[in-house]
């Protein structure tokens, strides 16, 4: 057995050595890079990596990432709902929505386009509008009191942090129905001191409130596919 051992071993040896001794070098030059690429990347099945992927590079209009697509799936909705469960402190911690005050007027289609617009619309300075700086960053830089709705998909986002602005405006889409929504800023408002009033305006719900020289605004609806869109700005926070 152990001569055996001994032969296989001097053979397994030769052959990794090509039997003349030298280990020949690999062929790297030979390998697809595309190849190399996706073995070293991260595999896109975590929802949190699906920008990562450029595949729709063309629909994001100078944006960081391509538009993360919204995980609609029942277990999703669930989670998301526990999640802001728990940013207000729990399920019957939830203020009741007060009733829509008289319609406005309808926002211009053009304001529906870009965050910038929107962030105009919603009363920021021409100066501070100019001051945007579009990123996703900006997402995860929205005021504590404020934040983007849990695992809502950000669809854009732009923030200023110039002289006098402190500003930020996202818009972020949410399989959670829109009343959901409109109640977890409407308590997240009022339980950080700010006012809180709803009012209608087309097709969307508009909240607005302030609080000791800052403000929030959210203007949102639900879109042809059954989802909740937003457009979320705060100013002076």
């Amino acid at each position: 057995m152990a001569t055996h051992r001994i032969a296989f071993c001097a053979l397994l040896a030769c052959v990794l050595a090509a039997c003349d001794g030298e280990r020949p070098e690999p062929v790297l030059d030979e390998i697809d890079p595309a190849v190399i690429a996706a073995i070293n990347d991260q595999i896109l099945t975590d929802p949190d990596l699906s920008r990562q992927n450029e595949g729709n590079a063309a629909l994001t209009g100078g944006i960081d990432h391509a538009l993360p697509l919204v995980n609609d799936s029942p277990r999703a909705i669930d989670a998301a709902r526990e999640e802001a469960r728990a940013l207000v402190g729990g399920r019957d911690r939830f203020r009741r929505l007060p009733s829509a005050g008289e319609r406005q007027a309808e926002i211009p289609l053009e304001s529906r386009i870009t965050v910038t617009a929107r962030a105009a619309y919603a009363g920021a300075s021409q100066a501070c509008v100019g001051s945007l700086d579009p990123g996703f960053i900006w997402a995860a830089r929205m005021p504590a009191a404020f934040p983007v709705y849990p695992r809502g998909a950000t669809q854009e986002a732009a923030g200023s942090d110039a002289a006098g602005c402190a500003l930020r405006a996202v818009n972020f889409r949410t399989p959670v129905p829109l009343e959901e929504v409109l109640a977890f800023y409407h308590t997240r408002a009022l339980d950080t001191g700010f006012t809180s009033t709803l009012a209608t305006a087309g097709d969307e719900s508009v909240l607005l409130g302030e609080y000791g020289g800052g403000s929030f605004a959210l203007y949102a609806r639900t879109d042809a596919a059954g989802l909740t869109e937003a457009d979320l700005v705060t100013r002076g926070l």
